[in-house]
Parts: structure tokens; C-alpha cells; sequence
């Protein structure tokens, strides 16, 4: 794909309307950043809340998304142990998270 069709398939994007999927508070899912790669199907989430959460990568996602540090996912939280550990529910493609820093969804920057 050359330059010029780069550059019109971006404008076509930036001008397109779409949908982005949001947590669901009633099923505890909340926006997160991927901190760390722990091994295992495992990361570390910084979540909206202020926690960090280990979090797993369910087979159901597993081989289709590649989750690395620095994404915004959505966590689902366990009925467990809900302050530690939860699930990675939903990750955000890079416009899709321009998307949600612009109109404010991604206040927190992650861990200080």
C-alpha cells in the first residue's frame, strides 16, 4: 500500500462514526492499562479505581488479541477477590483509545 493510499484510508477513518464498546457497571468491568506482562497469560492492570490487579487473559481472546503494555482494556473483576485479581474482558484498538481520551473516558494516565 502505497503513501497516498495510507494517508486517504486515515482520513477515511478519522471522519467515520463508529461505536466503542464501554464496561458495564453492573457486571463490575472498569477501564484499566496494562502495566506489565507477568507470564502465563497474565498481566498487571492498573484499573480507574487506583488498584492494581493481576489479570488473566481468558482463552476466549487469547489467540485472537495480542495484549502488550500500555493498552487500555477492559478488566472484568472476580466475585472473589475483586480488589486483586479480575479478567481481560474487551482491549482497545490505538483510535479507539484516541477516541476515549478525547472525549475524557481516560482520565488516568496509569500507575505514578
Amino acid at each position: 500500500m502505497g503513501r497516498k493510499e495510507r494517508e486517504k484510508k486515515e482520513a477515511e477513518m478519522k471522519s467515520t462514526v463508529f461505536r466503542v464498546k464501554m464496561p458495564n457497571k453492573s457486571e463490575e468491568q472498569l477501564f484499566g492499562v496494562v502495566v506489565s506482562t507477568l507470564g502465563g497469560s497474565r498481566m498487571m492492570v492498573f484499573c480507574e479505581d487506583g488498584k492494581e490487579r493481576v489479570c488473566r487473559i481468558p482463552g476466549k481472546i487469547k489467540n485472537k488479541v495480542w495484549i502488550k503494555e500500555g493498552d487500555y482494556v477492559i478488566v472484568q473483576l472476580w466475585d472473589t477477590e475483586k480488589d486483586k485479581k479480575g479478567d481481560i474482558y474487551w482491549r482497545y484498538r490505538d483510535m479507539e483509545a484516541n477516541f476515549l481520551k478525547s472525549r475524557g473516558y481516560l482520565k488516568f494516565l496509569g500507575p505514578s
